[in-house]
This record gives structure tokens, sequence and C-alpha cells, in this order.
């Protein structure tokens, strides 16, 4: 059985880190630069980049904020937002990222998965969902959860699997920063649907909850922000309990 994994994200926009509550009402959370060595350092095993506004604003990633991280750090590094076409794939690894998170594009394009998959390999092409718990279904949105799409959570993950991604991140945005746990039953049903990876995110207030969505949601990858941002959790001492609840973490 494959080690789970514990994942930072950095929601960056105009180059801050950010962090709010059911995806709007955002805070300040610090310098990315900064936050990314400190989880690096503390033992993340992988960081997740998301520039939060640049689908929604129509430009690219930052660049120069990508080459500046990865510098800095040791451990694999996801990056989103803004990416629209193979080419941006290319600039992103060549600046430094050992992979991408596709959202908006991947539901307005769904060959740009298959298109990535041959190109730099399914490892690479990570598709994250965001989806919202609504009239008995998670709906699944883009542009930073301002658009709602007629796609459903899990035979749009299943389709992205079939298409050639990697891995999937799916995040509750019913869930998200409200700090009351994940959405375990969802995540369990994700595992028991696909063969890559599933990737947790949206929920997590305190260490039981990375517990739970590892033994109850089965997922591979716990992603939190808020908790690790605000020092309400510490890597070390999350990882150490984790070993204690006999969990296999990296």
């Amino acid at each position: 059985m494959l080690a789970k994994r514990i994942i930072p994200c950095l929601d960056v926009k105009d180059g801050k880190t950010v962090k709010g509550t059911n995806f709007v009402n955002l805070r300040e959370a610090g310098d990315p630069v900064e936050l990314a060595i400190q989880y690096s350092e503390q033992g993340a095993d992988e960081l997740v980049f998301l520039d939060i506004t640049a689908s929604f604003e129509e430009r690219k990633t930052f660049i120069d904020l990508v080459k500046r991280i990865a510098e800095n750090i040791s451990i694999p590094f996801t990056i989103g937002g803004g990416i629209n076409e193979v080419s941006d794939v290319d600039r992103l690894l060549n600046a430094g990222a050992d992979k991408v998170s596709l959202n908006s594009i991947a539901v307005r394009n769904p060959q740009i998965i298959t298109d990535i998959a041959k190109n730099f390999g399914s490892q690479v092409c990570v598709c994250a969902i965001d989806a919202n718990f609504e009239d008995d279904k998670w709906i699944c949105y883009t542009s930073g959860g301002r658009n709602r799409t007629d796609k459903e959570l899990f035979s749009w993950a299943k389709e992205a699997e079939n298409l050639g991604a990697g891995e999937i991140l799916f995040t509750s945005m019913s869930h998200d920063g409200v700090k009351t746990g994940y959405p375990n039953e969802a995540l369990r049903h994700l595992h028991d649907t696909l063969n890559i990876p599933v990737i947790a995110s949206g929920g997590a207030g305190k260490m039981e909850h990375f517990k739970d969505v590892f033994i109850e949601g089965k997922a591979d990858a716990a992603l939190a922000a808020s908790v690790f941002h605000f020092g309400e959790i510490k890597i070390k001492e999350l990882k150490d309990y984790l070993r204690q609840e006999k969990i296999n973490i990296r």
C-alpha cells in the first residue's frame, strides 16, 4: 500500500497567498515563497500552488513566482491556474514545476488531458475538480467556483482518468475553509470508482480529520491550506500523530 501524502496548498492571488471560506472572503496568509520554503523544511510531501484568479482573469500563471519557489524547495511541486494549452505546461515544467493541475480548461477542452499525458506522461497531469453538494449531487464548478457546469463529480473524474489524468484533486466547495472534516463519503466513492490516486481537499480543521480522510475516505493524499498557513497544525506533529494511529505516512 502506497504511503499517504500531506500536501499544503498555496492559493495565490496578486502574488500573495490567500485563504477563504467556501471559495469567498479571502484573507492574506503570507508570502508564497517563504511559506513554500517552510513547508519543504517541515516535511511536507508535496506542494500545490494555485493561481486562483488566472483562469477567471484570462491570463497566464506568474512564471517568475513559479521559478522562485522551485529554486527554494526540494519536494514535488504542482502548479494550477491559467493553463490553456500544451505549451503552457512545457513552460511551467521548464520553470521548475513537477506536475500541472487542470480545472477550467479540462472541462472546456477535455482533449488537453490526453495531449498532456501523451507529451509529458500521465504523472504530470492532475485533474482538479471543484464540486459543490447541491440537490443530492456533487456539481462541478470552474473559474474558481464561479461557473456552474453540467458535469457531475464521479462521472467527470472517471472521464478524466480515461482521458489520461494521473491524479484527481477533489475540492469540496461545501467543506472549503469550514474545518469540520473532509467529505469522506464522496472521497470513498471516488476511491472505489477510480484506479488513480485521489487527493482530498476542503475541510481540514484538526488532526483527526486527516486520520479520518485516510481511513474512512480512503484518500491517497490530504491537501490543506489555512490550518498550515496560520500554524494551527504543524506538519511534523501531524505526521507523528498519524504514525501513532498506524497510518502509513511518508
